[in-house]
């Protein structure tokens, strides 16, 4: 399990995109990847995105689509368009879906000469707990769940899964090294664990498999943002 891009992802879970502009411009690119979620993209669109890809960071676009196959093919066509580095689907649309996505990728990137982006699926929410799962009907725990449907989405040839990092290690035996592992949730020791059902600090979690760390509000809200980046980078080995 390795990786040569930054491991933190900035959530950029601002109503204001220039708020999250104004953060981004303060960030180096070698220091962070960034997120860029639903409201901030219902408020700003796709021209932060073009904006931050010129800046040569790597975005990761979590919409999570789930739709019909077609659907779900022409958004990520259009995603891959964007120039971003990642994306996301939910797993729960199925194999057709999945696949779907995956062409679509992959025919996008090729026809745009651009490079291919890392295609994931979302597997069980990290606000859900198992209680929430059986009230849903799912008789399965959350990390059975999650694991069940990562092995589908590997088989639908995609890159890897959002997964809480609990599940990081059963991820790893099953999957193998290669499959990317990105896990929210994080928190440094000491955060509050605002809606998250399932937590866990930023070393615990890439000591148990993750490859991708996604930090939101203990970043983003904190009173020196770029501090609190530095500390979690040296929790992980990385220089400030």
């Amino acid at each position: 399990m390795t990786t040569s891009s930054p491991r933190v992802i900035v959530a950029l879970d601002f109503s204001d995109p220039m708020h999250a502009l104004a953060l981004v411009d303060r960030l180096d690119p070698r220091g962070c990847a960034v997120k860029v979620g639903k409201e901030m993209f219902v408020a700003g669109g796709p021209e932060p995105v073009r904006w931050m890809v010129r800046r040569g960071f790597n975005v990761f676009l979590d919409l999570k689509f789930h739709d019909i196959p077609n659907t779900v093919a022409q958004a990520c066509a259009a995603a891959t368009r964007l120039g971003v580095w990642m994306l996301d689907v939910h797993a729960a649309g199925g194999r057709a879906m999945l696949s779907a996505a995956r062409a679509a990728v992959n025919d996008t990137a090729a026809e745009e000469g651009v490079s291919r982006p890392l295609l994931i699926a979302v597997t069980v929410l990290t606000s859900l707990s198992d209680a929430d799962l059986h009230e849903q009907g799912c008789a399965e725990t959350a990390g059975a769940q999650a694991v069940r449907l990562a092995r589908m989405t590997q088989a639908c040839g995609l890159d890897g899964v959002v997964c809480s990092a609990a599940e990081a290690p059963a991820m790893r035996e099953t999957l193998g090294p290669a499959f990317k592992l990105i896990t929210p949730g994080i928190r440094p020791a000491g955060s509050a664990p605002d809606d998250q059902a399932r937590i866990i600090t930023p070393d615990a979690a890439v000591a148990m498999g993750a490859d991708y760390l996604v930090v939101g509000r203990p970043i983003t809200r904190a009173a020196d943002p770029l501090a609190a980046l530095a500390a979690i980078n040296v929790s992980l080995g990385v220089a400030a």
